[in-house]
This record gives C-alpha cells, structure tokens and sequence, in this order.
C-alpha cells in the first residue's frame, strides 16, 4: 500500500532558493513539453506519418538540446524537467482515459513543486538529502516503515514540504477498528456531522471565522502596485491566511475521520451533490467550508485501512424524510423544518438524527442482517442455512 507523509522543511535561503530554481525548472518543462505535445500532435493529424507525441519521445528531445538552449537547468536536480514530463504524459493518459481534463499550463506561485526519484535522494533522521544541494532539515522524522517511492517538494505560502511516498505493510500501519457496531453519519452545515448516536459534531468554520481578515488582506493586495515588493509581501500574508484556514479545516476532518474510523467497523454515509448544492448563493460558503467530499474521501481510505468499510447511501434516499422508529415517509420536508413529529406513530424526531439514524440501518441491512439470517446483505451462500443467533449490544457502544 502506498502512502505518502508530508513534511515540513526548515530551510535557510540559499535552500530556499534552489527549492524555487527547482520548481521553477520542472514549471518550465512541463509547459514546454505541453506546447510541443500540441504542436507534434496537430502535425500528425495533418500527417499520419509523423510519430505521435510521447512523454518519452518529448524528454529526450530535451536532453538533447538543453545544454545549448537551456543551460541553467543544469544547475538543480535533472529529476526536476524529466518527472514533470512523465506527470504531463500522465496527464494524458487520465484525459484519453475520460477522468480528466485536457492538461493546462503550469503557473508560477500556483503550481511550485518538483518530484525526485528513489534514487535520487535519500533520509537520515531529520534531514533529507537533495541532489545538487546537499542534507536539508525536516521538521519530523518519517513515521512510516517500508520501501521509499519518491519525494515531491512543494511549496505552500511561503514554506517548503516534501511529501515522501512510501509502500508499507497495510497491517502494520493502523489497527484495526474496534467492534462498536455500526455508525451512520449525517453531513450539514449547523453541525458538520450528526451521529446516529445523537451526538453533533460542529465543524470548526475556519473561513467564515477568518473572513474579516481575508478581505482585508484582500483589499490590501488590490491596492498594490504589481511587480513590487510590497504586493509581494502583500500576496505572502494572503497566501498563509489561505493556508492557514485549509490547514485548520484539514486538522478537523483528519480528527473527526480517524475517530469514526477507530470506533465503527461499519459506517453509513450520504451520497451528497456537493456540485448542485453550491449553486445556492445563500449557502455556497458555509457548504464549501465544511469539506463534505474531503471527509468523505478521508473516510473511504481509513476504513479501508483498519478493515472496515463505507457504505454509501443513493442519492435520491429518503434518509431525513423517513421515520426511523415505524419507516413512515413523508412526502414532503422543506429544509427549514429542524423537528418533526410523525403522524403514524407520534414519534417526534431532529431531522439530522434522524437521517443518522435511517443511515445507520441502511448500513447494517446492506451488509448483514441483526439476527444473521441467510439471504440478507452481503455474504456469500452457504450450503446449510444458519440458524438465528441472538446478539447482544456491546456495553462499550452504549458509552458513546
């Protein structure tokens, strides 16, 4: 299993200045080889006689005239220019392939990374060693045990990380979740997340706390002549409060996910339309701010991780509509209404638990039924039908 760590550099400005140098060469080769790609490409379709471009084609068509035309990229690693050619051909194959889009060019301040190969660098303890630089301190050690894939160097803001892949043990990694039943989790915007258990979990709301100061900064930034220094050190400050508030919301999606994913073996998720609900004005910023696909995304690898599994709820289920007491659907529950009362057998809900709670049983009846008969959810046929086999509730679960 591969897994990459991500970790801060501590760097001094010679370091930071080949760090730029760096990403700067791989930005340059990446963009060209892009331009050349289109520019072979639109040959061939003209003439099926010309080769079609490839990412190997296009790097040694840079070997061999970088000494004369691009001296200076002789200055860093040569792992800068040729990973950048292999991600655009990458790339390529993603578009071709109906899972992304056409590749774009790379942007200075936007897109400031270089990766090396395993053989390229290498790490003792707190300090990596870079090609044609030397050792570099890291702020951590590497926490994860297994063979080193490659690193990339990236910068956020104004700091340096590199983010080591690693292929480890799975095993070894995370233990497995603990047997407290199973979970279903409600996703909104008062509370990030409502569990089946009554619990609400708030969602820190980074940008709508620090939103004065981004518009400042903001305001700030516009008032500056461009190219000089001052809208230089303008557009430092905007970038680490922009990094500051993803780094937040990061560290309570990682908290919240890891817990659940420790806790229940068997989690119930909705399948949200992220993409349909920003297009209202009126909640666009409080949806975007909570992170709903990260978390998701985050959930999907953990529980993979300790064992467990995620069951994804269809789009179009009644989850919150539903009475989870008698199974009751109402036809009709505009947003605005937090509490309801059903009318078959007077159970009054909270909308979110309630949702949490249809979640949770959509779960548990998809995999295996409570008493365990054959036939329901998930389970290969056995020769001999089992008999029913009464389960008791975990007293750990009932903490919680």
């Amino acid at each position: 299993m591969l897994i990459a760590h991500r970790i801060a550099l501590d760097l001094n400005n010679v370091q930071a200045t080949y760090m730029a140098r760096a990403a700067g060469t791989a930005r340059f080769a990446y963009n060209w080889a892009l331009a050349e790609w289109k520019r072979q490409y639109e040959a061939w379709k003209l003439d099926n006689s010309k080769p079609k471009p490839t990412q190997a084609a296009l790097r040694r068509q840079l070997n061999a005239i970088k000494r004369e035309q691009f001296p200076w990229m002789l200055e860093v690693t040569k792992n800068a220019p040729q990973m950048a050619i292999i991600q655009l051909g990458d790339a390529f194959k993603n578009f071709f392939a109906g899972r992304a889009k056409y590749p774009q060019f790379r942007k200075k301040g936007v897109h400031d990374r270089f990766t090396l190969t395993n053989d390229q660098f290498s790490i003792d303890g707190w300090r990596i060693r870079i090609p044609n630089l030397g050792w570099v301190r890291m702020r951590e050690t590497l926490r994860f045990a297994g063979k080193i894939m490659s690193a990339t160097v990236s910068r956020v803001a104004d700091r340096w990380f590199v983010s080591i892949a690693v292929d480890t043990d799975q095993d070894s990694h995370l233990s497995k979740a603990e047997n407290q039943g199973a979970m279903g989790v409600d996703l909104g915007v008062s509370a990030l997340a409502t569990l089946s258990t009554g619990e609400a979990i708030a969602g820190p709301k980074p940008h709508k706390t620090l939103l004065a100061r981004l518009q400042r900064l903001s305001r700030s930034l516009s008032r500056k002549q461009k190219g000089s220094a001052n809208c230089k050190k303008a557009k430092t400050k905007l970038a680490r409060l922009h990094a500051r508030i993803a780094a937040i919301r990061s560290d309570a999606l990682h908290q919240l996910t890891t817990n659940l994913t420790r806790r229940f073996h068997t989690i119930g998720i909705e399948n949200l339309n992220v993409k349909g609900m920003v297009k209202n004005r009126h909640l666009a910023r409080s949806i975007a701010d909570m992170g709903f696909f990260e978390l998701r995304r985050q959930l999907e690898y953990k529980a993979a991780m300790r064992g467990g599994q995620i069951v994804v709820a269809d789009r179009f289920y009644p989850s919150s509509k539903t009475c989870s007491d008698c199974g009751h659907k109402r036809e009709e529950l505009p947003l605005a209404v937090r509490e309801w009362t059903c009318p078959v057998c007077g159970s009054i809900h909270d909308r979110d638990v309630n949702a949490a709670i249809n979640l949770k049983n959509m779960a548990v009846s998809s995999t295996v039924s409570a008493c365990g008969e054959e036939g329901s959810g998930r389970r290969r046929k056995t020769a001999v039908k089992p008999a029913s086999v009464k389960q008791e509730v975990s007293s750990r679960f009932s903490q919680y």
